[in-house]
């Protein structure tokens, strides 16, 4: 018996949708970190992009437990000396949802070259509109 590896040209994506109103941050990551990376298929190959296209939608209602709201903070880096810079959750969540989702997505995916392909796939938006009803999105639900 041979062990199945899946080819790149072989792989089916389907597009899934999903409402992030009312979901632990990161409870609604590492879903789906690993709906992008394709575990939940049964033809998941590690050096292989198996997952699927995700669609992330209210990302401004996600939730955050406890103080993390002030407490929690991301940082980026300008890319000049002494320019790191930081700004709390609760900032981000107010002024730009969607970078919050993909921060916390992006962290639990792996730190290559694959990993930066599987980021391509995920789509968040603040509100409950997208533009991507063409693909005909498949609603899935995740339990808060």
């Amino acid at each position: 018996m041979k062990t199945y590896h899946a080819k790149p040209g072989e792989v089916e994506r389907e597009w899934l949708l999903v409402d992030a109103t009312d979901i632990p941050l990161g409870r609604l990551a590492s879903e789906v970190a690993s709906i992008l990376r394709g575990k939940r298929k049964p033809q998941f190959t590690p050096h292989v992009d198996t997952g699927d296209f995700v669609i992330v939608v209210n990302a401004g209602k996600v939730k955050l437990t406890g103080n993390k709201m002030a407490d929690k903070k991301q940082y980026r880096h300008t890319g000049f000396p002494g320019g790191l810079k930081e700004v709390s959750v609760g900032m981000l969540l107010a002024k730009r949802p969607a970078r919050v989702i993909e921060h916390a997505v992006k962290g639990m995916l792996p730190k290559t070259t694959l990993g930066r392909a599987m980021n391509r796939k995920l789509k968040v938006y603040a509100g409950p509109t997208h533009p991507h009803s063409a693909q005909k999105p498949r609603q899935i639900s995740l339990e808060g």
